[in-house]
């Protein structure tokens, strides 16, 4: 990388941060892993100098329209399928942030008729002071804390997406889900929403199998058969897209194709495999107990539930209790390991199986392995860990191509066809 940026006007300054770095600086460009509390970010606002980071200088820059999509889980999916709606239109439309490339990259090459889809973390928003035309929140529920201490500041620094617009702007919450409603007194154009549980004034909805949208007039856009992501969460992402793309003008003709044909992404409810009748799924981006639990309740067969890795100072009570029922088999590995083991002990407490169903082991080589020796034909193997990935691997990515690689050599070693 450095020699790529040789002969720039660049100067490194690599392995520490100090003050002396923001002499002369006129702006302070933080990536997502960097806090908005850490010393060197604090002695910029000190000096006056202004903090940003690559998403939001695109949102300033952006000629086109923006899609911005941000919540506590889903926002992938949504991000993913809301760009393949643009794309099945024939619409130019550029998918990122968040999610694979940095969009800022491309802005050279975009253009007034263009769509942009921007997957936004909170980890961003929290330094923003600008918000996109078109912003969705799908969903808060308790992440990051480690970071952002308290759920009040995490919850604001989300709202940072809405914060920001006008009243010629669209806003997108979800109906369904009480932190994210609570948002509604910072809507200041027009509010659209979307729910499982009943019909909205405008946004989408279910009506006899069908995901219903309702904007100028009711149209159905397809029905739930025709949607092969898995899982109750995944429809609410996919009206979420369904709302998102009527917003910006695309047809409903569109939407269905783009529906239809979307198989999800890498790492969120992956079918790696199908060895002698048992299923094995990377939902390795599932690093928190709620993405997890959606995880689980995405399946009616056994499940041998793979999880730990590090903490993000979460609660695990109603995790413990729901996978106690849910889950055949547990397979614990990594940091969390001691509090998850803790936790389902506790949740089954009154039980005179207390503490069968559980195997600890160090490694996911040694989960994958003690998940296949004891698997049935019909079984779920589900890799959904529940916490990050940074006890051993670089995020949750390589995580799951770690997972992905075990499984794929099983069929080797145990000398199976898939």
């Amino acid at each position: 990388v450095l020699a790529e940026l040789d002969g720039m006007r660049i100067e490194f300054v690599l392995g520490s941060h100090t003050p002396e770095m923001l002499d002369g600086a006129d702006l302070l460009a933080i990536s997502g892993g960097v806090p908005a509390d850490a010393p060197m970010v604090v002695e910029a606002r000190r000096r006056g100098i202004v903090v940003t980071n690559d998403s939001q200088e695109f949102i300033k820059r952006a000629p086109c329209t923006v899609i911005g999509i941000t919540g506590s889980a889903g926002k992938s999916t949504t991000t993913a399928l809301t760009g393949a709606m643009g794309k099945a239109s024939g619409r130019n439309t550029w998918v990122g942030g968040n999610i694979g490339r940095p969009l800022i990259a491309d802005l050279a090459e975009m253009s007034s008729a263009d769509l942009a889809v921007q997957e936004l973390s909170s980890f961003q928003l929290e330094i923003w002071d600008q918000s996109p035309t078109v912003a969705a929140i799908l969903n808060i529920t308790p992440n990051h804390l480690d970071r952002h201490k308290r759920m009040s500041a995490y919850i604001a620094a989300k709202a940072n997406i809405l914060r920001y617009q006008n009243s010629a702007d669209i806003a997108l919450l979800s109906a369904d889900d009480p932190a994210t409603s609570s948002l509604r007194s910072l809507v200041k154009g027009r509010l659209r929403q979307f729910s499982l549980k009943g019909e909205v004034a405008d946004g989408a909805f279910l009506r006899d199998d069908q995901i219903w949208l309702r904007g100028e007039r009711d149209a159905a856009v397809c029905s739930l058969d025709m949607v092969k992501v898995r899982g109750r969460h995944n429809i609410l992402n996919v009206m979420a897209a369904v709302v998102l793309a009527d917003s910006v003008g695309i047809p409903v003709s569109a939407m269905g194709a783009a529906i239809s044909s979307f198989t999800g992404i890498e790492h969120r409810l992956e079918l790696v495999q199908t060895i002698d009748g048992v299923q094995y799924i990377n939902d390795s981006i599932a690093t928190a107990p709620e993405r997890a639990l959606a995880a689980v309740d995405s399946f009616s067969q056994p499940i041998i539930l793979l999880a730990g890795g590090k903490d993000k100072d979460m609660e695990w009570e109603a995790w413990a209790a729901r996978v106690r029922r849910a889950a055949r088999h547990v397979v614990l590995f990594g940091e969390l390991a001691d509090t998850l083991q803790k936790e389902l002990l506790q949740a089954s407490a009154a039980e005179s199986t207390a503490g069968e169903g559980v195997t600890r082991v160090e490694t996911m080589a040694e989960a994958v392995a003690a998940a296949a020796s004891m698997a049935r034909s019909g079984d779920v193997v589900l890799l959904s860990p529940g916490g990050t990935s940074f006890d051993a691997f670089v995020d949750f990515a390589q995580r799951g191509e770690v997972f992905r690689k075990l499984v794929l050599e099983l069929k080797t070693d145990i000398g199976s066809s898939a």
